[in-house]
């Protein structure tokens, strides 16, 4: 598509990266037929082709307004129409600075600051967001069903195993993840270490980044980054072969750090180093030889594809494949492409459209009749477990149980 940017952001780096983009589109509008909002509300407005429209109004010199920030708003940037886009448009990147340069030039109203805020403060803070989840679960059986539902029963942290092994990887900590759902890692390492590896963790690494930089606080977000880079360097120079995710929401987010500190001298080489050596777990067990991973399992699996796996990192099938070769039963799921609804901080900003996407998610999971629910994001575990009775697992915690049982 042809474009005429203005002159104040032409000459920047964010302008011309969204040029570049821009450029790429044709506006053929195969994009809307899997957007979740646009099936959902059915106003081009609140599809991709209609939100790079209004984004490249504002880059043409549209002043914005509250209404274009609402539809950029409710996009979940699940990227969905990037698995869709025949010419290739990186549409989650457009996204993220549409949002930026209409939050710069309109604001927000105080409210919207005030939650903001408080996101961006609360979930990267790991000791903060454990010890409010701590109390959440202390007052859980007191609380309103609406918000119990929300929060997550307390586990027991299992065993870390710490043999010797000429391999070694790191493990993302992460934010939420460590307190939300806390054997998570755990698994991963005891599955790891049965195939000769040692999985270590950086307790001096913390959030990904992608709460404030996809809240449009981008510099906080890319000293989230810094702080991690520098916190498994020590171990990548010891010779770590990967860092594994097991949040795929995390791992989208890291694969990125190359291309978002590209422009930062002191850190873009250790960031494109960094986003060379991140890989999802299953991507991990892909290139290894499990015959060695004895399962034994009679359970049947409903898969819930994270956006952040199939989209965002196009891994779309890698762990069902796994788990089938490891003995797995899955059943096939409708619309198994749409988003859940939960995408990092929409369930809290966009608690009407997220529970109308639950509520859709869920529906074509139970009708599978699954002994259990698995995923490959901790957003994705727990925004489903609000809904289903269902059990809501990580799948690598169902293939450790299997392996150990």
């Amino acid at each position: 598509m042809q474009t005429n940017i203005v002159e104040r952001y032409a000459n920047t780096d964010v302008g011309r990266e969204a040029e570049a983009i821009l450029r790429k589109c044709v506006h053929c509008g195969f994009c809307n037929a899997t957007c979740p909002t646009y099936q959902l509300l059915g106003d081009e407005l609140d599809g991709p082709r209609g939100r790079i429209y209004q984004i490249k109004g504002v880059l043409e010199g549209n002043a914005p307004t509250r209404k274009v920030q609402t539809h950029i708003d409710r996009c979940l940037t699940c990227r969905s129409c990037e698995t869709t886009c025949p010419s290739g448009v990186d549409y989650g990147r457009l996204a993220d600075i549409g949002r930026k340069l209409i939050e710069d030039e309109i604001g927000r109203s105080p409210s919207q600051i005030l939650i903001r805020k408080l996101l961006i403060h609360v979930i990267p803070n790991r000791r903060l967001f454990s010890l409010l989840l701590a109390i959440g679960q202390i007052l859980r059986p007191i609380l309103p069903a609406f918000i119990s539902r929300k929060v997550p029963p307390r586990a027991r942290r299992s065993h870390w195993p710490k043999n010797a092994h000429a391999r070694m990887m790191i493990v993302l900590e992460a934010c939420a993840q460590p307190s939300a759902t806390p054997n998570v890692n755990a698994a991963a390492a005891r599955v790891l270490d049965r195939l000769g590896i040692r999985l270590e963790s950086s307790k001096k690494g913390g959030c990904c980044g992608a709460v404030a930089h996809h809240l449009s606080d981008h510099e906080r977000g890319l000293q989230a980054m810094k702080h991690n880079i520098d916190s498994w360097w020590p171990l990548i120079e010891a010779g770590a072969e990967a860092i594994v995710i097991t949040a795929s929401g995390c791992g989208v987010m890291v694969k990125e750090y190359g291309n978002l500190l590209v422009s930062d001298l002191d850190y873009r080489d250790k960031a494109k180093k960094v986003s060379s050596l991140c890989k999802d777990i299953s991507e991990v067990l892909a290139e290894e030889n499990l015959n060695q991973l004895k399962c034994r399992t009679t359970e049947t699996l409903a898969f819930h594809s994270p956006c952040t796996l199939q989209h965002g990192q196009k891994l779309s099938g890698t762990p069902e494949k796994l788990l089938r070769e490891l003995g797995f039963e899955l059943k096939p799921i409708v619309d198994s492409h749409l988003c859940c609804g939960s995408a990092g901080t929409y369930s809290i900003l966009q608690p009407g459209l997220s529970k109308q996407l639950l509520k859709n998610k869920i529906a074509a999971l139970e009708a599978t009749g699954a002994d259990v629910i698995v995923s490959g994001n901790v957003g994705c575990q727990l925004h489903l477990s609000t809904g289903v009775h269902t059990p809501v697992r990580h799948w690598i915690e169902l293939v450790d149980h299997a392996i150990s049982g």
